[in-house]
């Protein structure tokens, strides 16, 4: 299920992507593992660089746009390269890694790697190998940044000869046309362990560990003949003593000698019911949540987002799981899609924003049709932003009953008896719109409510991407600022429900990522409604959280606005 998502998710970006930045994960997590205290690794490329091991393969290149580098491996041990730029490159961080030796620019792999390291980059990166490494938390985070090449290199040709059994012809074919990458190291062996890179296959092992059949490894290609034969007699014969074999592995033993001197145990052997639904069903959610679509400022980007991803819809290649995938894909693009529309074109005239102002709501209404219970929040915070207080009024009023729904799962959070008799056995897209509610997600280069603003900008002058909001804090927010002015009564149970909430939750709505916000926008509740007190208390609780956000400077801000109002 987790190699079908990361596939499906990095086909669109594949898709997406002609000169820009591409990403893969690699290591255990890309094999869809999920290890205690293992690291997450990425490895980053820019499309518009390309490695050629000899200067006849330029000529599949349109060098106006792409920057052809070229490989030199006379001096460097095997599996190790030099790399020269064969034309010129604008790039700032390529440009200061480069050594001139024998009249050429080569790229000084140590120099690139110290080039990234002193980018403004958070978290206080540190090498770690060819990686750029960094720790939040307990999780560390390698990012690889490397070139790639579309061939196969000369020295590893030897490689494709030597795949007769396994793995099979168009599996090798597969391999050798997506070529290599090249990391950030050198050979402390080497003549130059500065400047030389490692030549890495890491996309190639990914698509062998896809196809790894294990028994098919043994007996095709680890054992041979007569001792072939003699080992599949022997496990056959074992396999044909069934249960009285499995009392001979230590492992076992003790699980099967209690069921059998208490014939009331049993020990679940289907694998349909090894895990049960809903904790593959919060997994499965979790995993899709956790890949996410980069945000584009740009509307013929998200545009073309759309259109890879109707094409693919389609297909009968699909799995089940990347088709649900798919749909939350669509989703999220369809929002982005709407408010960026709206950010262009707000200050438009008057026919031309009018008809924005349809698409985007329009969008808004289908990514809640296929969204999760809380993709509506989005609308409602659409309507407040055109000043549609009617239209919120009436939204948030439907989330709320969806919510209080005994059957909701959010984050990790469900009542998994309730869970169970709602939605047991229904398709994931019916599961998802109707029984599913995660954190909002505010992209912070998207403009979504004014009252909000001051914190993107903060986080991303940290370098944080996203604000994640609890839905219920984001709902109370909306009333709040709705009710205000015209239901004072209204804005104020609004008020006393998200201070009650801020103040006792346990972690079963506010998770601890989201404290700080959560603090930060009772405190914007409260200074909206003239509870200057009370919200100088909330922004100095959101200092005292952990900084998950990077909203500090906005929280400095606001409390030296407020102490000048009480100067005054």
């Amino acid at each position: 299920m987790r190699r079908d998502l990361m596939d499906i998710s990095e086909l669109v970006d594949k898709q997406m992507t002609s000169d820009g930045l591409r990403q893969m994960v690699s290591g255990s997590r890309r094999e869809g593992l999920r290890l205690k205290g293992s690291d997450i690794d990425y490895m980053y490329w820019s499309n518009d660089k390309r490695v050629i091991w000899e200067v006849s393969q330029s000529q599949y290149y349109n060098t106006h746009r792409q920057t052809l580098i070229l490989c030199d491996c006379s001096e460097s041990p095997p599996g190790f390269t030099l790399l020269y730029l064969l034309s010129p490159c604008m790039n700032r961080l390529i440009k200061r890694a480069c050594v001139r030796m024998n009249n050429r620019q080569y790229i000084s792999s140590s120099k690139y790697i110290q080039n990234l390291l002193s980018e403004p980059l958070p978290f206080n990166p540190i090498q770690h190998g060819p990686c750029v490494s960094k720790t939040f938390r307990t999780l560390e985070l390698d990012d690889a940044h490397c070139f790639v090449s579309d061939f196969w290199p000369p020295s590893a040709s030897s490689w494709i000869d030597r795949c007769h059994s396994w793995p099979w012809s168009n599996v090798v074919d597969d391999i050798v046309k997506n070529g290599c990458h090249f990391v950030a190291i050198g050979q402390k062996l080497g003549n130059h362990e500065d400047h030389e890179w490692r030549i890495s296959f890491s996309q190639a092992e990914q698509k062998l560990v896809y196809v790894m059949i294990h028994c098919n490894n043994m007996f095709l290609s680890k054992i041979h003949g007569i001792k072939q034969n003699q080992l599949f007699k022997r496990l056959s014969e074992l396999y044909e003593k069934g249960l009285a074999f499995l009392l001979h592995s230590p492992s076992f033993r003790s699980y099967i000698t209690d069921v059998l001197y208490n014939p009331k145990n049993s020990i679940c052997t289907e694998e349909n019911t090894l895990i049960s639904e809903d904790v593959f069903d919060r997994n499965l959610f979790y995993e899709m949540c956790n890949l996410v679509i980069p945000c584009k400022l740009n509307i013929q980007i998200c545009i073309r987002y759309l259109h890879t991803i109707e094409k693919m819809i389609g297909s009968p290649l699909l799995t089940q799981y990347q088709v649900i995938m798919l749909q939350k894909m669509t989703v999220m693009v369809l929002q982005h899609t709407a408010f960026i529309f709206y950010m262009e074109t707000y200050t438009s005239e008057n026919k031309l924003c009018y008809r924005a102002d349809k698409m985007s709501c329009l969008m808004l209404k289908l990514a809640a049709k296929f969204g999760c219970i809380t993709d509506m929040l989005y609308i409602a915070m659409y309507y407040y932003t055109t000043l549609g207080y009617m239209e919120v009024s009436s939204i948030l009023e439907m989330i709320k009953v969806k919510l209080a729904q005994p059957y909701v799962m959010h984050e990790n959070n469900v009542d998994i008896e309730m869970y169970n008799e709602a939605v047991a056995g229904q398709s994931w897209s019916t599961k998802l719109r109707q029984a599913v509610a995660g954190n909002i997600r505010l992209h912070n280069k998207i403009h979504y409510i004014s009252e909000l603003i001051p914190e993107q900008q903060s986080a991303l002058q940290n370098k944080w991407p996203v604000l994640f909001i609890p839905p219920f804090i984001l709902l109370y927010m909306l009333e709040i600022l709705c009710y205000r002015h015209a239901e004072t009564m209204r804005a104020q149970t609004a008020l006393d429900d998200l201070q009650t909430l801020v103040h006792y939750d346990h972690g079963q709505i506010i998770g601890k990522d989201c404290r700080d916000i959560s603090w930060q926008i009772l405190g914007i509740c409260q200074q909206v409604t003239g509870n200057l007190q009370a919200a100088l208390y909330s922004y100095q609780q959101s200092l005292r959280q952990e900084p998950y956000h990077k909203i500090q400077t906005a929280t400095e801000m606001r409390i030296q606005s407020l102490s000048m109002n009480f100067l005054n």
